[in-house]
């Protein structure tokens, strides 16, 4: 009796309770079908907007790589093009080249002048030779006083300070040349015959130096260029004055060269024309 009653009290067997033993026997999480199951589901771990993401990412990554290699080829072209400019324009030979008051100082030949007579030549080179001979003899005179000659100094001279420049240049296109003539108000402010400046790669043709219209011009003795230091030195017969002001005048030409230095030329093309 007591088996028969306990029979009698167990629930009946439901399909969902069938489906969800199935289920177990299978595997399965035993989640029936429905919506609950299809909520319960795995999900994919990228969506839609992941890939939107990384698309974007990878594009903007190829265009930077682009633009990259775009502004170096646009740079190598232009290197080559300026250099183009340098080796085909119509010049003189390159012996040098620019006018400025600052830089390598150098005296380049007179290319394109007309040739001396012989006794001219050898007058300038007896010269040349004195004005080395004399400007040894002054470096030697400063090396007796254990001291540097203002042109050997790593900066210029404080006896002297400018006041005001004037210049004028003429320009010739035809060869790449000009000519110029600086006139420069200079305070003394202690006593010196040396005058020393900054220059690069001209050609001088006349210094002269004046204190006044009525006390006339100061002798100019000579004049050299000390490449080691960059300067164009002038040497007085007689020391200027100080708290005077001078006035020193240049006359020069020299060079337009092509390099990125003080004057110089530079050209372009257009429609296929080199202008």
């Amino acid at each position: 009796m007591a088996l028969e009653e306990k029979r009698e009290r167990r629930p009946p067997v439901t399909p969902m309770m069938i489906e969800e033993e199935a289920a177990l026997r299978n595997g399965s999480r035993g989640v029936t079908p429905g919506p609950w199951a299809e909520a319960a589901g795995p999900r994919p771990r990228t969506t839609e907007r992941h890939i939107a993401v990384h698309k974007r990412l990878v594009l903007g990554f190829a265009v930077s790589i682009l633009a990259l290699l775009a502004v170096t080829m646009i740079a190598v072209l232009l290197s080559v093009r300026f250099e183009e400019c340098g080796t085909t324009a119509d010049s003189p030979p390159r012996a040098g080249g620019n006018g400025s008051l600052s830089g390598a100082a150098r005296q380049p030949t007179d290319a394109g002048q007309p040739p001396g007579r012989p006794e001219e030549e050898a007058r300038g080179g007896e010269a040349a030779a004195a004005a080395t001979e004399e400007e040894e003899e002054d470096e030697e005179e400063w090396q007796r006083r254990r001291e540097l000659p203002p042109w050997a100094r790593p900066r210029l001279p404080r006896h002297l300070r400018p006041l005001h420049y004037n210049l004028m240049l003429s320009v010739f296109m035809e060869n790449f040349t000009f000519s110029g003539e600086v006139n420069v108000q200079l305070e003394v402010l202690n006593a010196s015959r040396y005058i020393v400046l900054h220059a690069h790669r001209m050609h001088i043709e006349a210094v002269r130096v004046a204190e006044d219209k009525l006390a006339g011009g100061v002798r100019v003795a000579r004049s050299f260029f000390h490449p080691q230091t960059q300067v164009f030195v002038v040497v007085l017969n007689r020391s200027l004055e100080a708290q005077k002001s001078y006035n020193l005048k240049i006359i020069y030409n020299a060079l337009i060269e092509n390099e990125l230095l003080g004057f110089f030329r530079s050209s372009y093309v257009l429609h296929g024309e080199r202008r």
